[in-house]
């Protein structure tokens, strides 16, 4: 009788928690048998590894394996472990060393060749086994500058068993992740594109300057879609632990690319109007996957022609709006993801949405059923609110507006004084500050604050409204260079409120 034990990772939305793998080599009728609630895909994993190790020149044991991963009430899903199967059970034989094997988690997935293939969530992994103290992760080749984004463990890539099983017997090397360069590499369109829309692009302006949620209204061709798509470009580039959050949902949703291990600008995701909750929020079977509140994590959430979508789909953002997370859960688990995100909403204002409203043919009530879909309370978590209209006559033949470069750089100044004013307290944007610190710790004057007490007096902004207002006019305040929001800040971003009436 024999025993054997490697390590590997299992993911639960993104984090991860180590996985013990024990092979026992006992006694009976040759056989593989796996215990440790595996999924279908890791169940198939006897056969894969049995294959793959030897393919790679290795012997299996004639005899019966068993092999346990731990914790045993921990579901095991997808096909990650498959590297260190086999590497528990070459241990089990005696045919490896042990002396790496116990400093090691292995990740990655086996061809029957021995050919080692990469799998979803390689880098929450190793930045699991970074926190757990673990001194080395092998990963696939495919995923090696993945994984070698995370700084404080020894990362190594293989592209086949055999040579994990040369390094392992000291007798051959692995590869080494090159240095990554993380500068942008994003082309965006430039602001200086849209013609015209004076408000629009200042609300654009103002929503980049403080993470605020935006809608715009108007007919179709009017502009909505470029702004939005243009949002991105004004924003500032994601921090470090931010890329490797936003690297981490995207690597666990199988959308990283070799060429650009790092997500370095805020995403950009527009998921078509006819989109399910499962696709927003995520979901599946099994383990939830992430939707697209969470892939827009750190950046846009854009849905055109919102009033399209259906009633749940939308409503289901409202939790995400108020937490910046989604927890959902499935047959194997409760999967968390961020979902902090800046949501920007595009609609006509009725069905026929003609150029010019005289042009109208929508009852008023088809308007209003229309539009009805956008519910209150979804509603008062949008910040600003602007109706877009026709372009005057004259203005195709005008200079180009100001171009991206220099409304990024009054953007980048204006979170930079709110980043300064809030660091204390750990918060970053101005749409993070929650609503009783507002009005506590930092109380706005009397008279500033004497148009929000006119507005809740007369019943036209509710008490998250006004939480919502008092954060952008801390946002004018900041574009304006201002210490503090005045009465005119405050009564701006009231204004924001109502500007996407019909």
């Amino acid at each position: 009788m024999a025993l054997g034990r490697a390590h590997s990772v299992a993911v639960t939305g993104v984090d991860g928690q180590i996985v013990e793998i024990e092979a026992d080599i006992g006694r009976g009728l040759p056989g593989v048998h796996l215990v440790g609630l595996p999924d279908t895909a890791l169940q198939e994993s006897r056969d894969r590894v049995r294959a793959a190790v030897t393919n790679s020149g290795a012997k299996w044991p004639e005899s019966r394996v068993t092999l346990a991963l731990s914790p045993a009430t921990l579901p095991k899903v997808g096909s990650v472990y498959d590297l260190a199967l086999a590497c528990a059970v070459l241990d089990a034989a005696r045919q490896v060393p042990r002396k790496r094997l116990e400093k090691t988690v292995l990740l990655g997935e086996l061809a029957l060749d021995g050919r080692l293939r990469t799998a979803r969530g390689v880098l929450p992994a190793v930045l699991a086994a970074k926190r757990a103290g673990w001194a080395t992760a092998v990963v696939p080749m495919h995923a090696l500058d993945e994984a070698g984004l995370v700084d404080g463990i020894e990362v190594l890539g293989a592209d086949r068993l055999a040579a994990v099983i040369e390094w392992l017997q000291g007798t051959g090397q692995l590869s080494s992740p090159e240095p990554f360069d993380a500068e942008s590499v994003t082309t965006r369109a430039d602001l200086s594109e849209v013609v015209g829309q004076t408000d629009a692009r200042w609300a654009i302006e103002v929503a980049a300057a403080g993470a605020h949620h935006l809608m715009l209204t108007g007919p179709p061709g009017i502009g909505k879609t470029m702004l939005a798509q243009r949002l991105p470009g004004i924003l500032p580039t994601l921090s470090e632990s931010e890329a490797l959050e936003v690297t981490a949902i995207h690597s666990v949703a199988g959308l990283l690319t070799s060429d650009r291990p790092l997500i370095t600008e805020p995403p950009f995701i527009a998921p078509h109007h006819t989109s399910s909750v499962s696709a927003l929020v995520g979901g599946g079977s099994g383990l939830a996957k992430p939707g697209a509140v969470s892939r827009a994590h750190r950046g846009i959430l854009f849905l055109d022609e919102c009033a399209e979508m259906g009633t749940k789909a939308l409503e289901a953002l409202r939790t995400p709006l108020e937490d910046g997370e989604v927890r959902i859960a499935r047959r194997d688990g409760v999967a968390q993801y961020p979902a902090r995100f800046q949501l920007v909403l595009a609609a006509n204002p009725c069905p026929c949405a003609p150029a010019r409203e005289t042009d109208r043919v929508c009852a008023p009530t088809v308007r209003r059923r229309y539009l009805g879909r956008l519910s209150g309370p979804l509603l008062d978590r949008v910040d600003l609110r602007i109706r877009m209209r026709a372009i005057a006559t004259g203005v195709l033949m005008d200079g180009v507006g100001e171009s991206t470069d220099e409304v990024r750089s009054r953007v980048a100044a204006a979170r930079a004084a709110a980043a300064e004013r809030w660091q204390p307290f750990g918060w970053h944007t101005n749409a993070e500050v929650p609503g009783p610190a507002l009005r506590q710790r930092f109380r706005l004057s009397r008279d500033a604050l004497a148009p929000l007490e006119r507005a809740l007096r007369r019943g036209s902004v509710t008490a998250r409204g006004a939480d919502r207002a008092l954060r952008v006019a801390w946002t004018l305040a900041d574009l304006a260079g201002l210490s503090c929001p005045g009465s005119d800040q405050v009564g701006a971003a009231l204004g924001f409120r109502d500007r996407g009436a019909a």
